[in-house]
């Protein structure tokens, strides 16, 4: 320890346990503006917004601009992961936050992704603790609060784990971690938010330990101001007067308002942090000079009388922020924030930047009115975040993390990376494309799958509901805005071309073109799953790659096969049933949310030796209903009547077969499964047209109900489906039930 550092900790100690008890930190030479009669008045909250989102877009036209460069520690300008820009990043992720602007967030992943959410300085353990290299942890942490990524703050966590040791050493070593005042804006906040995120306090235990240290240090009781570091404490001009870098104080403003946003209340040295913010919000309101802004070098403005803009950001962002979260009083500071406001607005030049941005240092120096840098932008957004927020209440501490993103507006904010380079012409593309789908069906999720996953726990079942099928591993939850009621459709080319469509009762699926190659001789049966939830789970079933096993919301076990299935249909001729492959072209006509439909088209196929026909149908299943309404059309290569076969597979699921039952004159058709003992039963109904039904009849997989119809004239029918393990359905005579009270409407044109 140097002979002059022993007093100044012993000061700053003094003033650390003044500031416990809540009394005045320091004596200020310079008191605080006096009390106004009225509040200025506020700048428009969209006038504000409008030079920041101008401001905003210009920093990331000049940071996209610029090459990324390979090293970025000396990076000043273009997009890098040290603290020029993670200040910057700062201040862009707050104003996604406020407008929900996608390109910004954009921008931002596109920074995470490029470093990998991970910190410089590997290469010894000084680098490693710099909080410079600490500061884009913020950029990380706002990601994984609005994705829930675990990978977003993985590299992040691990960097602080190792830390903490550091940071809370005993005894006190004689060279501090954060020795100089700019470290309280680049890695408190960090790991004070670490710590809200994860429940884990010791992030924000040893913040505090080596808060405190860096304050005994650096921070001068008479002043209520902070020195940039040790080399300043005794530096003094010619008349005598102590050097206090604007910046680096308001550094230190900055970083006290990020850390209590993440403190919780009731934190034991909470109150110090808010006393030692109010005395320098007190001395630094005293200091802005007539033009709204502070002197790089506080107490001497005259030596630079140029403007700044960097620290006089700072400041403004720090005593509005104050004001809004009801620690500064809102009559003796709003003046000197609407003040200082005005003061930055007139330095923002042309192109939309914040100009008079003192450049990268650890002193005051001259700055030029076209001076720039990310993070004098960050500074200045973030002032400007709190300048809109003054005419609303205070909002108490702490802050709450944001909301999760929807899926739809996290997939809209995420750079989706080109195809390589080596991919060109549609045969490459289209071999490119089905590889993207393998790696997505094929490979391990260890949200699905992994370790504690299995063996899942089946859930007790709720009262009046039957207990769910044994579960080898529980499906991960769909994502946030995923968890809703309501009908859908979707392609899946991921799984062969299947088509999927379900709403909060039924599901149902029919296979494409692609699994005619996979496993021929694949036909056009319907195929119908167990539910057991309200919203859709179809395509997450899928992507289990086990999707006839239970895995918490249903289950894929009626087998289809070659067969009729829930409804498929065919040609009945000769004593023979004559049935087309899978279908042939689609179109998704509405994809919910009260209602799915599509229509689809199956090829020629041959029927006896001189005939082919050929089909298209449309299906349509709203929210609410068992029930899938279908309109089909067939065509021929002769005049004359067709006689359809509309099936029911006998034996979906057992190797006997389920019991029918056939009303023919009302045209309802009921069919209910063999129980398997822990899967349940599966119950299937048609309802068709009695004017219409011209016979029933059997082969050895089906049971057929024959309907006449012409060429080129359309006809209704319904396939409905039910399993007892559902939600609806416990029992055939409930199903029934519901299958007989239906009033289908068989007239096409409705």
């Amino acid at each position: 320890m140097t002979p002059r550092s022993k007093p100044i900790r012993q000061a700053g100690l003094a003033a650390l346990l003044c500031a416990t008890a809540l009394c005045a930190v320091g004596a200020p030479v310079m008191a605080a503006p006096k009390r106004p009669a009225a509040v200025a008045v506020l700048p428009a909250p969209a006038d504000v917004l409008a030079v920041l989102n101008r401001a905003n877009k210009a920093q990331i036209d000049a940071m996209r601009a610029e090459p990324i460069p390979v090293t970025t520690g000396g990076a000043v300008r273009e997009m890098s992961s040290n603290w020029v820009s993670a200040t910057y990043y700062v201040g862009a992720a707050r104003l996604a936050r406020a407008t929900g602007d996608a390109e910004t967030l954009k921008f931002l992943t596109d920074a995470a992704e490029h470093y990998n959410y991970a910190l410089r300085g590997a290469k010894n353990g000084k680098a490693m603790l710099n909080a410079d290299e600490m500061a884009i942890g913020d950029l990380y942490e706002e990601l994984y609060a609005r994705r829930g990524q675990e990978g977003v703050i993985m590299p992040l966590r691990q960097r602080l784990d190792w830390a903490l040791p550091h940071l809370a050493r005993q005894p006190i070593p004689e060279h501090l971690v954060w020795w100089w005042s700019d470290a309280l804006f680049m890695a408190p906040p960090v790991l004070a938010r670490m710590s809200a995120q994860t429940g884990d306090k010791k992030y924000l235990d040893a913040m505090d330990k080596q808060w405190w240290r860096t304050f005994a240090r650096l921070y001068s009781p008479d002043d209520s101001l902070y020195f940039r570091d040790e080399r300043f404490i005794e530096r003094r001009d010619a008349q005598g007067r102590k050097l206090f870098w604007s910046r680096g104080n308001g550094w230190v403003m900055a970083g006290t308002a990020r850390v209590l946003e993440s403190m919780p209340a009731d934190y034991i040295s909470r109150p110090r942090y808010v006393a030692v913010f109010q005395a320098m919000a007190k001395r630094v309101a005293g200091l802005q000079r007539a033009d709204g802004l502070w002197a790089s070098s506080l107490m001497q403005p005259e030596t630079f009388p140029e403007a700044e803009t960097s620290g006089s950001s700072f400041f403004v962002y720090a005593l509005a922020w104050g004001i809004n979260h009801g620690i500064l009083d809102r009559a003796t500071y709003q003046p000197v924030v609407v003040k200082g406001w005005h003061g930055l607005q007139k330095q923002v030049l042309p192109s939309g930047m914040i100009g008079s941005v003192q450049k990268t240092g650890d002193q005051p120096v001259p700055t030029a009115a076209d001076d720039i840098g990310p993070y004098g932008t960050g500074a200045f957004l973030l002032a400007g975040l709190e300048v809109m927020n003054l005419g609303k209440p205070t909002t108490a501490l702490p802050l709450a993390e944001p909301s999760r993103d929807a899926a739809d507006f996290v997939a809209a904010s995420t750079p989706v990376p080109p195809v390589p380079r080596t991919v060109r012409g549609p045969e490459e593309e289209a071999r490119h494309a089905t590889e993207m789908k393998a790696v997505a069906a094929l490979a391990y999720d260890p949200a699905i799958e992994g370790p504690g996953l299995a063996p899942a726990q089946v859930p007790p079942a709720a009262p009046g509901q039957p207990t769910p099928p044994k579960m080898i591993y529980r499906m991960a939850p769909p994502p946030t805005g995923q968890d809703k009621p309501r009908a859908s459709v979707r392609y899946a080319p991921e799984r062969y071309d299947d088509i999927l469509w379900e709403n909060d009762r039924t599901a149902h699926r029919i296979y494409g073109p692609a699994l005619e190659q996979f496993e021929p001789p694949s036909t056009s049966g319907i195929d119908a799953w167990g539910k057991s939830v309200r919203y859709p789970f179809m395509t997450r079933q899928l992507r289990t790659g086990d999707q006839h096993a239970y895995h918490g919301e249903g289950i894929d076990y009626y087998n289809v096969g070659t067969f009729r299935g829930a409804g498929g249909l065919g040609v009945w001729d000769g004593g023979k049933l004559w049935v087309s492959r899978n279908w042939k072209d689609y179109k998704i006509l509405k994809d919910g949310p009260d209602a799915a439909s599509f229509k689809v088209s199956y090829a020629p196929w041959k029927v006896g030796e001189k005939r082919e026909v050929w089909e298209s149908r449309t299906f349509t299943l709203p929210m609410g209903t068992n029930f899938t309404r279908m309109v089909s059309t067939f065509g021929s290569n002769a005049k004359g009547p067709i006689t359809v076969a509309l099936g029911i597979t006998k034996k979906p699921t057992a190797k006997q077969a389920g019991d029918l039952r056939a009303d023919k004159a009302k045209g309802v058709f009921s069919f209910w499964d063999v129980t398997e003992t822990d899967k349940g039963a599966m119950g299937v109904a048609l309802l068709v047209d009695p004017r219409q039904i011209v016979g029933v009849t059997e082969t050895e997989s089906d049971w057929l109900i024959l309907v006449k119809v012409e060429p080129g004239k359309p006809f209704v029918y319904y396939m409905g489906a039910a399993w007892d393990k559902g939600l609806d359905f416990h029992s055939r005579a409930d199903w029934e039930t519901y299958v007989f009270a239906q009033k289908p409407d068989f007239n096409p044109g409705h």
